[in-house]
């Protein structure tokens, strides 16, 4: 699979797309889906999950991604795991509000580049299912 990381991450750059939705509709051909229901599923998603600075968007749409190409939980969960621990290990959270530096003024990750790194280890799941 080619990259399309940087094509995700710059629909974040410019401001056209939450981090969700900038995964999501990055992928939706391989999803199975058009580029407008990418955005609305992935809509609530932006400033971590609901605008509560929870889960990184990101992560979030990878997610998503992983649920409509599997259709299978299972395996979603457990690729989502591998994801969420190659995240962590990288920026050393998952969590929108330590990525942004929110309360500690020590911003971990930029969303673009968050962005990048959950479509990284998405292409990786998504490698490993062929």
């Amino acid at each position: 699979m080619e990259t399309r990381k940087e094509i995700a991450a710059e629909k974040k750059r410019c401001n056209s797309h939450n981090c969700a939705q900038a995964v999501v509709q990055t992928y939706a051909d391989i999803a199975g889906i058009d580029d407008a229901t990418a955005m609305n599923v992935a809509n609530a998603f932006g400033g971590g999950m609901g605008n509560m600075e929870g889960t990184c968007g990101a992560l979030v749409g990878a997610g998503i991604v992983l649920g409509l190409v599997n259709k299978d939980k299972a395996k979603s969960m457990k690729q989502m795991r591998v994801i969420m621990n190659k995240f962590q290990e990288r920026n050393c959270a998952t969590q929108c509000k330590l990525l942004k530096g929110i309360g500690t003024k020590v911003v971990l990750r930029a969303c673009p580049d968050c962005v990048a790194d959950a479509c990284e280890f998405l292409e990786e799941q998504l490698t490993n299912n062929n």
